[in-house]
């Protein structure tokens, strides 16, 4: 067998699995989270691209942890749609699916539409104010996983005064449903600065207490960018290779699909950062 496949992606000859020491003594639960964050992250920025494989002992080695946190984590990121398991062939990548883009955004219009009318009545200056500089933050971020955080904090906030608690799980969920789809749009810029516009008009309407003008613009934001997602994804040239070249037009280095840099997930030999 090619020793190859025997390898996480992420983990080429030159690097040893990452000495997470930290988290052998960690609680179990602690080093599911960790590595499936860790994993969803690099799904995310496209580290890992749709059809990864995700052999859990190369995860496990990588991550310097025992099987048995490694399967809880991908058996939660299966259960949020990041990763598919099959029969023989295990874990990989889930592929980037057009028709469950949209999906994800017409009830994520649904969803939020009905909390944005329960939240904006009760919306306070001290609420507005937080909201505001979350919407500001993902206006400048231009790094595609904090965007797609900060984003979804800017969401989750217009949101929290509803009162709701099962609506804003079920809005977090379909959140990090949609994360990796979000990323798609991030690779073209226009259309980032269409959807940071329709942030700031949509902060006008909330503190205006507009509330079917309001209603009307989420419903028009999210769905919009269902249908872009699905005309993008739809189209015969992948993704995968457009964001590569936007990548490279930033200055990022385009690694191959089978073995990105180990450097990319290593938070711990860089100084942390926040997702805002």
């Amino acid at each position: 067998m090619d020793d190859a496949t025997n390898r996480f992606p992420l983990e080429p000859d030159a690097e040893p699995g990452l000495p997470l020491a930290a988290v052998a003594v960690a609680p179990r639960t602690s080093a599911s989270r960790m590595v499936a964050d860790a994993l969803r992250a690099a799904i995310v920025d496209g580290r890992l691209p749709p059809g990864a494989p995700l052999r859990q002992d190369a995860v496990a080695r990588h991550f310097s942890v025992s099987a048995i946190p490694v399967r809880e984590a991908l058996r939660q990121l299966e259960s949020e749609g990041w990763t598919k398991v099959e029969v023989h062939k295990g874990a990989t990548v889930a592929p980037l699916s057009a028709d469950e883009a949209r999906e994800i955004y017409e009830i994520r219009a649904a969803l939020e539409g009905l909390a944005l009318t329960l939240a904006i009545p009760n919306h306070t200056e001290d609420s507005l104010r937080e909201t505001q500089a979350l919407c500001e933050a993902a206006e400048l971020e231009r790094d595609p996983a904090r965007y797609v955080a900060r984003n979804e904090a800017f969401h989750m906030s217009l949101y929290a005064p509803a009162g709701r608690p099962q609506l804003i799980e079920m809005i977090g969920v379909l959140h990090r449903r949609g994360e990796r789809y979000l990323r798609v749009k991030f690779g073209l810029p226009e259309h980032k600065r269409v959807s940071d516009h329709e942030h700031d008009q949509l902060m006008r309407l909330v503190r205006r207490k507009d509330i079917a003008a309001a209603q009307k613009l989420i419903a028009e934001h999210l769905l919009g960018t269902g249908e872009l997602l699905h005309r993008l994804l739809s189209e015969q040239v992948p993704v995968s290779d457009r964001l590569g070249v936007s990548a490279r037009k930033r200055g990022k280095a385009s690694a191959p699909a089978s073995a990105p840099p180990a450097s990319m997930l290593a938070p711990h030999k860089r100084a942390r950062r926040t997702n805002g």
